[in-house]
């Protein structure tokens, strides 16, 4: 059957941010939805913040394209260019190599929930606020200077 039951979907707050980047990931809670579904060409999860948490570092991808649909609440999408209320119904796009650092910040008192599509690229992500960058060529995450963080 087409349809999913997001019941049955293990919904985890996990993330592969090094420390301390990790913990600020505490309010934000993600489905995958198209490994369920058994799709193979683009990546699609279901996102909820809690009130006071973010969906991610803010960064850019230099070689995968974002989409986020606001199903329910509020957030407030943070780029470049200043900040923009985002509510269910609203729809972001971010295309890849443009130096547009972005994340979503929940300061309402509700849940808020969307879902992100983009695609299965593997290479790098840029984080402008903090000492970050994802390695695609690598795999792995080192600080702003190239050095690797450390696996402990």
């Amino acid at each position: 059957m087409p349809k999913l039951d997001l019941d049955a979907i293990e919904a985890t707050n996990r993330t592969s941010y090094p420390m301390p980047y990790a913990a600020e990931m505490a309010g934000r809670y993600f489905r995958r939805l198209t490994q369920v579904a058994g799709l193979a060409d683009f990546t699609a999860s279901h996102v909820v913040i809690k009130p006071g948490g973010v969906s991610s570092q803010r960064h850019w991808h230099g070689d995968e394209d974002e989409l986020l649909v606001m199903i329910a609440g509020e957030a407030v999408l943070i780029e470049d260019q200043g900040e923009t209320i985002l509510r269910a119904g609203d729809c972001a796009a971010f295309p890849k190599g443009i130096a547009n650092g972005h994340h979503l910040l929940n300061r309402s008192d509700a849940d808020c929930v969307f879902v992100a599509v983009g695609s299965l690229a593997k290479g790098d992500c840029h984080y402008p606020d903090v000492d970050l960058e994802w390695n695609g060529e690598l795999g792995r995450y080192t600080h702003n200077d190239g050095t690797p963080y450390s696996e402990t």
